[in-house]
């Protein structure tokens, strides 16, 4: 994914499901010392650390349940009254953490399914909850700056499974007034996979 910075024990072995935590700050100081303090709190891996917005800091971190929710709480008092969001996944899609890191490899490209929040912590739940909902791949999960702190997804499989998927997405997003909007291209062109797969 571009604009993740990955530090502080990425050479941790991961569950296959682990726990994802993420603290969003209004201010990018309190955003460094709210990562600061995770990492001393417990031995999280952090996927994501870095501005998703003018002024904002998003930290996303990951790990074994207890680590993360330790460190969460770590980051959520440093992050004091900056504090935008707060979010913990106990049990994370498989393809969450890959798809943050640009590692998913696709196993077939069918149907196409897009979906765009108005905020990171929205488009990260968002696709957690697609993911687990249909029998789709996860494909990219884009977090980088330079979107106005949106957060976008992109997904594969039957348009069925596509279809019912973007549907528990949305109402995820929908729920925390975050969805900007949901796509479902059927039969993608060639030339349109480029777009989603970042980077590979």
């Amino acid at each position: 994914m571009s604009g993740a910075r990955p530090v502080g024990h990425p050479e941790r072995w991961l569950p296959a499901r682990p726990c994802v935590g993420m603290v969003e700050t209004a201010s990018i100081a309190a955003g460094i010392e709210a990562v600061d303090r995770m990492l001393k709190e417990a031995p999280v891996a952090v996927v994501f650390a870095g501005p998703v917005s003018t002024g904002r800091w998003l930290s996303l971190v990951t790990g074994e349940v207890e680590e993360v929710r330790s460190a969460l709480r770590s980051g959520v008092a440093a992050a004091a009254d900056t504090l935008i969001d707060q979010v913990l996944i106990p049990q994370a899609a498989p393809d969450l953490v890959p798809a943050l890191r640009g590692e998913v490899r696709p196993r077939h490209l069918d149907a196409l399914g897009v979906l765009e929040t108005a905020a990171s912590t929205a488009a990260v739940l968002a696709a957690d909850r697609a993911a687990k909902r249909a029998a789709v791949q996860l494909l990219e999960l884009h977090l980088a700056p330079g979107i106005g702190g949106k957060g976008w997804f992109a997904i594969t499989g039957e348009v069925s499974d596509v279809e019912a998927a973007l549907r528990e997405a949305a109402a995820e997003a929908r729920a925390r007034d975050l969805l900007v909007r949901e796509v479902l291209i059927p039969k993608p062109d060639p030339g349109t996979w480029p777009l989603v797969l970042v980077g590979r």
